[in-house]
């Protein structure tokens, strides 16, 4: 995969320069301009930029301002600086600003692509896997502890973001100009993703309190609110044919539907089945939708029943819909028969 690298320097010709000298090596990174540290924080809101090469002279935000900026708001984009005011102290200031690498002009347009090929191989040392479950691969992160930086790729979209992993806990993540929470729900709702691994995480700082499970499930739920949406708009834009009278006149009636599932399951198994009460829940509401979205993520399909054993003097077989349907039943009732019928 081909990285951005985003050259800034107020020298128009020598950016012009560096890149017709990295025309060659076109194959492994694409080259942005930048006349300006103002113009570079601009390009980083709107690129995924994997390395910045920049002067520190330069009007409006110079080179140590542009690099303070970037270990605050992209502490994963290492910086390489180039001078040509070169002395020991500006170089030590430099690196312990976060540069990782320093070089004065004037220079060799292959000595710094080295260093820039180097710098960019950092990226994937710890590996890259394509076409996999964004959830499901970085669950495993948390559970092997992993101390790490992914790059990951939708596959449907082209988007790229960046989670950070100190210890198996995330601390942030980032997709374009978006940070924390916000960037991992859209990260988490990539279905099919090609990512690389980091080893190391310079984030010290946490970011993101919630769990993981958590952050996975309310990206799914937005996901799915989101189709939904989207599904609407679409089925409201085509022309139907009008509604016979007799069907318009059908209106759903909670007390029927309460009514036709007792009678439907003693009709079918006897006034000995065990049923207790059908009632409708709103209380079950949210467990049954978690439920719901974590089937889908997994694509273990749509949710339509579900058996919940409390260890009470009654068990309780819930219907998902508007609103939860609740079916109390004796824990000694025949369930399978009764899930079968509720099935048919």
């Amino acid at each position: 995969m081909i990285k951005n690298v985003l050259l800034v320097d107020d020298d128009r010709e020598m950016l012009l320069a560096l890149r017709e000298g990295f025309e060659k090596y076109r194959d492994s990174f694409a080259v942005f301009l930048a006349h300006d540290g103002v113009g570079a924080i601009e390009s980083l809101r709107k690129n995924v930029i994997s390395l910045v090469v920049t002067d520190l002279k330069m009007p409006r935000m110079d080179g140590f301002e542009l690099l303070a900026h970037i270990m605050q708001y992209y502490p994963d984009i290492p910086v390489i600086i180039i001078t040509g005011y070169s002395t020991a102290q500006m170089e030590r200031l430099a690196r312990e600003g976060g540069a990782v690498g320093y070089i004065a002009k004037p220079f060799l347009i292959e000595n710094l692509a080295r260093q820039i090929m180097a710098t960019l191989r950092k990226e994937t040392e710890g590996g890259t896997l394509h076409n996999v479950s964004s959830g499901m691969f970085l669950q495993l992160m948390e559970m092997e502890q992993k101390t790490c930086t992914i790059r990951l790729e939708d596959k449907s979209t082209g988007q790229k973001g960046i989670l950070f992993f100190r210890e198996g806990q995330l601390m942030d993540a980032r997709v374009n100009d978006k940070n924390g929470e916000e960037a991992a729900y859209k990260i988490f709702a990539w279905e099919q993703v090609n990512l690389s691994i980091q080893n190391g995480c310079p984030l010290r700082e946490n970011r993101i309190h919630n769990e993981m499970q958590q952050l996975i499930l309310e990206a799914a739920r937005r996901k799915d609110e989101k189709d939904d949406f989207e599904k609407s708009q679409t089925a409201q834009t085509i022309t139907t044919e009008p509604v016979l009278e007799d069907a318009q006149s059908f209106e759903y009636d909670p007390g029927n539907f309460i009514s036709s599932i007792k009678k439907k399951i003693e009709c079918e198994i006897g006034h000995s089945c065990g049923l207790e009460d059908v009632y409708q829940d709103a209380s079950w509401d949210s467990r049954v939708s978690h439920l719901a979205v974590a089937g889908n993520f997994f694509h273990m399909g749509t949710l339509v029943q579900g058996y919940v054993d409390k260890g009470e003097t009654s068990d309780y077989i819930l219907l998902p819909g508007e609103k939860t349907t609740v079916l109390a039943v004796n824990p000694r009732c025949p369930r399978d028969k009764i899930l079968q019928v509720l099935s048919d």
